[in-house]
C-alpha cells in the first residue's frame, strides 16, 4: 500500500466549525494509523470571504486540538497561476473549450432545464461551435467537455459503491471570463500535486466528486480514495445549528471544554470501536479506520460532551488545571489575588476536579481558595451564620487555635470533641466553618480546605465574620 496522504481544506470566512473539526481529525487518524501525513489546504479562492483572521482562527482552533499537520500549510489561492495553466492545458488537448454565453443567455438556459426537470442547466451551445462565432466584447468562460453518456462509480470507503448518470452532469466552468480559476478544478488540481491518496470529508461534497472525477480523467490522472461522512444532526435529529452546539471550536475551548474530551466525543460521533467511550488518542490512533464509519448521520448532544468534559477534567493533571483556571480565577476576583493562590490551588485541586464538568466552574468553585481576605460570602452562605451558627464558631475557633500539627485528621476530631461537648450534630459545625471560611453553602470536605488554607488563614477568615 502506497503512503497515505490526507488532507483537510477549510475555506477561511469563519471559524472552525465543530462539523470541520471532526472532518480535520478522521483525517489526521486516518493518517496517523498508517503511518501517512496529513496535510493543511486553507482553501482561501473565495477573496471577498476570505479573512485573516478566520485562517488565524483556523490554525488556532486546530493547534488546541493537537491536530498538528506535516509541513506548511497550504494556500489554493497562492496556486491560482497553475490551476489555470491546466486549465489551458485541457483547452489544447481538446477537453475543454471557451464558453461565450451572456447572463442573460445562462439564466434563460437554467430556467429552462429546470421546467424540464433537468439536473444539467448549460446545454452545451458552444461546446462544437467554431469560436470564430464569437460575438465581439464578450470575454469567454472555460467549460469542461465533461463525458455526456455513461455511468460515473465510485467505491467509496464509507458509502460505498455510488453511481450516477453521466446525463446528469453539464460542463463545469474551469475558469472564469477574468481568468480565474474555479473551485471544482483548484481542489482536482491541488490534491494531485500534493499527492493526497484519501479524501475524507462531509457527504454534502458527494455531488462535486462525480464531477471532479470528470475532470481526473480528462487529465488522465489517478483518482484518490473517497470517503463521505454523514453530517452531524443536532440532538433532537434537526440539521446541526446553533441552538445545538455548532460553534467555532474556540467557542468550546471558552466554554472550558479540554481538547481530549472534544477529540473523543467528536471520534464517537459517527465512529465505534465496540462499546468503548473513553478512548485515548493513542488508542485511537491505533484503533481507526475508515471501515468503522457509519453511514448515519451522527447527532451532537452538548449534555453528553459535558459528561464527557468532567471526565478528562478528574484524570487532568492537577498543575495543568491550575494553570488553566488561574486566568478565569483571577477575572472573577477582579486581579485580586492572594500570594499564596497558586499554591492553594494545586493543594485543593484533588478534591475541587472531582465536582466540575468544566473549566469555568471548576475555577468558579476554586476561587475561594485564591481570594484575599475579607473574602464574598453569599447570600445562602450567610444563613449560617446567624447567631447560633457564630456562638459555634467562636467555642471551634478557641480549641482550633490550640492545634500544633494543622492537618485535617486533628481538625476533624477537634470538631467532634466541641460538637460532642456541645450536643449537637458535626453539620452544625461544619456549615458554619464551611460559610465562614470559603463563602459558600457547598466546597469539598471543610477539615481539607482548612488544611489547605493553613492555620493562620483559617483563623483569620473566622475572625472575620465577627468584624
Amino acid at each position: 500500500m502506497p503512503k497515505v496522504v490526507t488532507r483537510f481544506a477549510p475555506s477561511p470566512t469563519g471559524f472552525l466549525h465543530i462539523g470541520g473539526a471532526r472532518t480535520a481529525l478522521f483525517n489526521w487518524l486516518y493518517a496517523k494509523h498508517h503511518g501517512g501525513e496529513f496535510l493543511l489546504r486553507i482553501e482561501d479562492t473565495d477573496r471577498k470571504r476570505s479573512t485573516d483572521e478566520a485562517v488565524a482562527a483556523i490554525y488556532g482552533g486546530m493547534k488546541w486540538l493537537g491536530l498538528d499537520w506535516d509541513g506548511d500549510a497550504y494556500s489554493q489561492f497562492e496556486r491560482r497561476d497553475h490551476h489555470a495553466e491546466i486549465a489551458r492545458q485541457l483547452l489544447a488537448d481538446g477537453k475543454a473549450y471557451h464558453c461565450y454565453c451572456s447572463p442573460d443567455e445562462l439564466t434563460e438556459m437554467r430556467e429552462s432545464a429546470r421546467a424540464a426537470g433537468s439536473t444539467r442547466l448549460y446545454d452545451g451551445t458552444w461546446r462544437d461551435r467554431d469560436p470564430a462565432d464569437a460575438p465581439a466584447g464578450i470575454d469567454p468562460v472555460v467549460r469542461l467537455k465533461a463525458t455526456l453518456d455513461g455511468l460515473t462509480s465510485i467505491s467509496d470507503a464509507i458509502q460505498g459503491e455510488v453511481t450516477v448518470n453521466n446525463d446528469q452532469m453539464d460542463d463545469m466552468i474551469l475558469l472564469r471570463a477574468d481568468g480565474t480559476p474555479t473551485y471544482m478544478l483548484a481542489v482536482v488540481v491541488d490534491d494531485h500535486d500534493m499527492g493526497i491518496t484519501h479524501v475524507v470529508r462531509g457527504d454534502d461534497h458527494l455531488t462535486n466528486t462525480f464531477r471532479q472525477i470528470q475532470i481526473y480523467h480528462a487529465l488522465d490522472w489517478e483518482i484518490p480514495i473517497f470517503a463521505h461522512m454523514p453530517l452531524l444532526h443536532g440532538s433532537d435529529g434537526a440539521k446541526l445549528s446553533k441552538r445545538h452546539g455548532a460553534l467555532g471550536v474556540e467557542a468550546y475551548r471558552d466554554m472550558g471544554f479540554l481538547p481530549e474530551a472534544l477529540n473523543n466525543y467528536l471520534l464517537r460521533l459517527g465512529w465505534s470501536h465496540g462499546d468503548d467511550e473513553i478512548i485515548s488518542q493513542e488508542q485511537a490512533i491505533e484503533w481507526f479506520d475508515l471501515a468503522a464509519v457509519g453511514k448515519g448521520a451522527a447527532r451532537f448532544d452538548l449534555d453528553k460532551l459535558s459528561s464527557l468534559n468532567s471526565h478528562y477534567i478528574n484524570q487532568a493533571d492537577n498543575e495543568r488545571l491550575v494553570e488553566l483556571i488561574l486566568p478565569e480565577v483571577s477575572k472573577l476576583l477582579d486581579g485580586n489575588l492572594s500570594e499564596e493562590a497558586e499554591s492553594r490551588l494545586e493543594q485543593g485541586m484533588e478534591s475541587l476536579k472531582d465536582r466540575a464538568k468544566n473549566i469555568l466552574e471548576l475555577a468558579e468553585n476554586a476561587v475561594f481558595y485564591a481570594a484575599k481576605r475579607p473574602i464574598k460570602i453569599t447570600p445562602k452562605a450567610a444563613k449560617n451564620l446567624d447567631q447560633n451558627g457564630l456562638d459555634m464558631l467562636a467555642k471551634i475557633r478557641t480549641e482550633l487555635a490550640k492545634i500544633e500539627i494543622w492537618e485535617q485528621d486533628s481538625i476533624d476530631q477537634i470538631a467532634r470533641d466541641v460538637a460532642e461537648k456541645e450536643e449537637v450534630g458535626l453539620g452544625k459545625i461544619a456549615q458554619p466553618l464551611r460559610s465562614a471560611l470559603s463563602g459558600s453553602h457547598a466546597s469539598p470536605g471543610i477539615f481539607e480546605v482548612m488544611e489547605v488554607l493553613g492555620k493562620e488563614e483559617a483563623l483569620a477568615r473566622l475572625d472575620d465574620v465577627f468584624l
